[in-house]
């Protein structure tokens, strides 16, 4: 294995600059799941001198993961990331947060998609164990950061740390990143965020870990090839009731066995036909309804919002007052788009100039300075309901509370 001390690091302005504040010599404690990422980490901040701790997260799943490809936190992975760091000369210790984690993440997983959500666990694992927990127990080890391997981009702006699109988009992380607190973000930090994959990748491979070409994570760490109804009906057993599949013009087209096998914007296995398109625009979680319709039901221009975290200059009031555009992103995989942000007695609402399709409660809405790559995020929120372009007849579309959405304009 090569010194970490000679490896040639592209863009170590931006590593550099992610680290900004904290005197080389400190302590930090890199969060090392297993992954090439993570590993790379704590091989950069070995090479600028830091006193680096690795501490890993058993999470789940102590047996059956240990031979699965593509997960983390778990099996061997733990393996990886104490490999790595007896490699790189540095103390690694592993905590067992699997209670945790299934309280704080997987049975709201569960809860969630019972309440016709379709909820994304990653990013509520980021705000309450990674950076709640993790970075506790970071801080009674005297660091002066926990560092992770996420692709956002930290640096100051006017003196203060702000968060902003990863270098290479393509590995953005920012939309699941939304929920970090702005009390935090002097302490978390994370250097990978002006580095594109490929360079991450050469830079383990000089360093001969043997990580290096280990695949990425690809499904949500506890759920198996995708199959959510399976880990959800394990969880909560009898809890997938069957019901109705209405179309929005009133008729009943069949039956369903659970809710929990349908999301907002789905088309393929639904398991009624008509002859023409169908997807799936509301889900009613009060009367177990999976209510669906043409694509042009799907169209939504304005969404409501809760827990909203503003991560902007200044308050968050005088900035709504000014009604800047901003640029909104309500799925991980599309750049941000034109939109307003709009506080109301009620909560947060966004809207959204040019509409968006099939946009789902339970997912995150991401707001953005501008549309670019590389832009500023400046917060975002749940989605907590839609308000539907293309009006739905009356008692369609409703919340898990049988409220029909209001026209909030």
């Amino acid at each position: 294995m090569n010194s970490v001390t000679d490896i040639d690091v592209p863009d170590l302005g931006t590593v550099i600059a992610s680290l900004d504040g904290i005197p080389r010599g400190s302590r930090v404690v890199a969060a090392m799941s297993g992954g090439v990422d993570s590993s790379v980490v704590a091989v950069l901040l070995r090479r600028l001198g830091y006193d680096v701790v690795g501490i890993t997260l058993q999470l789940y799943d102590h047996g059956a993961a240990v031979q699965r490809k593509g997960a983390c936190c778990a099996g061997q992975d733990i393996h990886d990331a104490r490999s790595v760091a007896e490699a790189i000369g540095i103390p690694h210790f592993v905590f067992d947060y699997e209670s945790r984690f299934r309280t704080a993440v997987i049975d709201e997983f569960a809860d969630s998609y019972l309440r016709g959500e379709t909820p994304i666990p990653c990013v509520a694992c980021n705000q309450d164990v990674k950076f709640g927990d993790l970075a506790a127990a970071a801080r009674k080890l005297d660091a002066a950061a926990l560092v992770t391997g996420h692709y956002i981009r930290w640096r100051r702006v006017d003196g203060r740390p702000a968060l902003f699109r990863a270098a290479d988009s393509d590995r953005d992380q920012s939309y699941f990143l939304f929920a970090t607190r702005a009390a935090d973000l002097e302490f978390v930090r994370f250097p990978l965020g002006g580095l594109s994959k490929d360079s991450v990748r050469r830079l383990a491979a000089d360093a001969g870990l043997e990580v290096a070409a280990k695949p990425d994570s690809q499904d949500i760490c506890f759920v198996p090839g995708g199959r959510y109804a399976d880990v959800i009906e394990r969880l909560r057993p009898g809890a997938a009731e069957p019901g109705d599949i209405v179309h929005v013009d009133g008729r009943t087209l069949g039956t369903h066995k659970g809710i929990l096998h349908f999301t907002v914007g789905q088309r393929r296995g639904i398991g009624v036909a008509t002859g023409d398109a169908l997807y799936v625009v509301a889900l009613d979680a009060t009367r177990r309804r999976v209510i669906v319709g043409p694509r042009e039901s799907l169209l939504t221009r304005r969404i409501r919002l809760r827990d909203f975290n503003w991560l902007g200059e200044g308050l968050f009031d005088r900035f709504v007052s000014e009604a800047r555009p901003v640029y909104a992103r309500v799925r991980s995989s599309q750049p941000p788009r034109l939109a307003r942000v709009e506080k109301h007695a009620d909560g947060v609402e966004v809207a959204l100039a040019d509409g968006e399709f099939g946009v789902a409660r339970g997912q995150a809405c991401v707001i953005y300075e501008d549309g670019g790559a590389g832009s500023r995020m400046l917060g975002g929120g749940w989605i907590d309901g839609t308000v539907a372009s293309v009006p739905l007849p009356h008692g369609f579309g409703e919340d898990s509370a049988g409220q029909a959405p209001a026209d909030v304009r």
